[in-house]
């Protein structure tokens, strides 16, 4: 039988302290067995002591789901320097765990929250419902089913009160960073004020229907990205039916050829990155776990909780500062920044420091040459630019850092993870090229894309998405 999710600020807290405690009590056991010991034995105990904890952490955060979930699927991206070489194998899959295979909830029990939204039984609604999840998120599982008019389409249920669930992990982030801060020191203020701005919204699941149903309508009849429509007319705030597709995990992708996962990092590339200078929208949740790959070589991409509208002017913002970056023009970039109000002291920042900066966050798309990302390429630049044990760039990472850049950055890091994770070659540049600099594109899928553009239907301005608004600054 499943394990109700504790819900409660007290409970959910409770089990976060009493995590903090256990890591902390080992700690002291640890050093105190290590007196007398030859540094060789010391060494592999204090190695054995941080796995210990790092997988601690993970069940925690598997256990929980709701916001400590969401840290876990982030840091399954990214292999931080969390345990030894030897051992990231490993703990890299405990991590894929939480992306992939969250605990899950028995089909009875979430065949009750079908039921209590749609006000019917389950067979009204579908001749054919699964009982055995295909997916499972942060905040919910995905059932294959068949309507009544035969068409196969997924359905997204929200775990019963998770709702509940994630507005008391809201409530406990100073706890969470606790439980996390030995593991990932850059979990700071300005990720958790971040991620507490945004993920309410995921919460929304007749909004998240709305959205893709208007992403999928501006992705018709792309020829290597697909975005599955949505049936509004079934989905409720805690069940989302969209249209079934059918596709590898990306755990399957990740044991292609190296040919075929260069091709589908440059279509994660174009989507998560690209988008938002085409679009000025992009999908702030990239991980592993929201593309699969069909037979016909499209990547489906899924989980639109968190796609976000941004104001043509900060679009426009980020790709002068890149392209300043790009031809290392630093004190243009420099006064792009004090202009903006990211930069509040410009007299304790340099414009080598602030174009150093930069280009640590995203050097790898500006090198006009073949390159390949590693876990360790992608992990090094992330750590680097927010790790606050890295002494480099110390006074930039003070600076105020608008909200809805802060939002963008982390899709950056996020997508740059997830080709390191297949270990992607590409010239990132020459297609960032095309964004930043309006260039004709290099790479046939460059070209079938822009094909594409050419040829959709220019958008109706009566029908575009409000603009969301964001008052609030957080540190970068």
């Amino acid at each position: 039988m499943a394990k109700e999710l504790p819900t409660s600020r007290l409970a959910r807290g409770t089990k976060l302290g009493m995590a903090v405690a256990g890591n902390a009590i080992r700690a002291q056991k640890t050093r105190r067995s290590m007196r007398g010991r030859s540094e060789a034995v010391r060494a592999r105990m204090a190695e054995e002591s941080i796995i210990r904890s790092t997988e601690q952490m993970v069940m925690v955060l598997g256990t929980m789901k709701g916001v400590a979930m969401k840290l876990g699927q982030m840091l399954s991206v990214l292999d931080l320097d969390l345990v030894p070489p030897e051992h990231r194998e490993r703990f890299q899959r405990r991590l894929a765990v939480l992306r992939d295979s969250a605990p899950s909830v028995s089909f009875e029990t979430m065949a009750a929250v079908i039921e209590e939204d749609y006000g019917k039984p389950l067979s009204e609604v579908f001749a054919e419902f699964e009982s055995e999840p295909i997916a499972a998120a942060s905040i919910g599982q995905v059932y294959r089913a068949t309507l009544h008019d035969g068409r196969v389409v997924a359905v997204k249920v929200q775990y019963p009160g998770v709702d509940a669930a994630v507005r008391a992990d809201l409530k406990n982030l100073a706890m969470f960073r606790r439980i996390l801060q030995s593991a990932m020191p850059w979990v700071t203020p300005a990720v958790l004020d971040e991620l507490r701005l945004n993920l309410e919204s995921e919460l929304d699941y007749v909004a998240e229907a709305t959205t893709q149903a208007r992403i999928a309508k501006v992705f018709a009849g792309h020829p290597f990205i697909f975005v599955p429509d949505t049936m509004p007319e079934l989905s409720t705030q805690r069940v989302l039916v969209s249209e079934y597709f059918p596709g590898k995990g990306f755990e399957e992708i990740r044991q292609l050829p190296a040919a075929e996962r260069d091709r589908i990092g440059e279509i994660i590339y174009r989507f998560y990155v690209g988008s938002l200078f085409t679009f000025n929208e992009f999908c702030g949740d990239p991980h592993p776990g929201n593309l699969l790959l069909g037979a016909d070589g499209r990547v489906a991409f899924l989980d639109f909780g968190l796609y976000n509208l941004m104001d043509p002017e900060h679009v426009q913002f980020e790709a002068t500062c890149i392209r300043a970056a790009a031809e290392e023009r630093a004190e243009d970039l420099r006064d792009l920044m004090i202009a903006r109000g990211v930069i509040d002291d410009e007299d304790e920042i340099t414009p080598e420091e602030c174009l150093e900066y930069v280009l640590a966050a995203c050097e790898w798309a500006l090198i006009d040459q073949d390159l390949t990302i590693t876990p360790e390429l992608a992990s090094g630049a992330f750590v680097l630019a927010v790790d606050p044990r890295a002494s480099e760039f110390s006074e930039m990472k003070q600076q105020n850092l608008p909200p809805e850049h802060l939002f963008s950055r982390r899709a950056d890091f996020l997508t740059f993870g997830m080709l390191g994770q297949l270990e992607a070659t590409g010239n990132w540049h020459r297609i960032a090229r095309e964004w930043l600099y309006g260039d004709a594109p290099v790479t046939e899928l460059g070209r079938a894309h822009h094909e594409w553009l050419a040829g959709r239907p220019k958008p109706d301005p009566a029908t575009a998405p409000a603009k969301k608004t964001r008052k609030r600054t957080a540190k970068a």
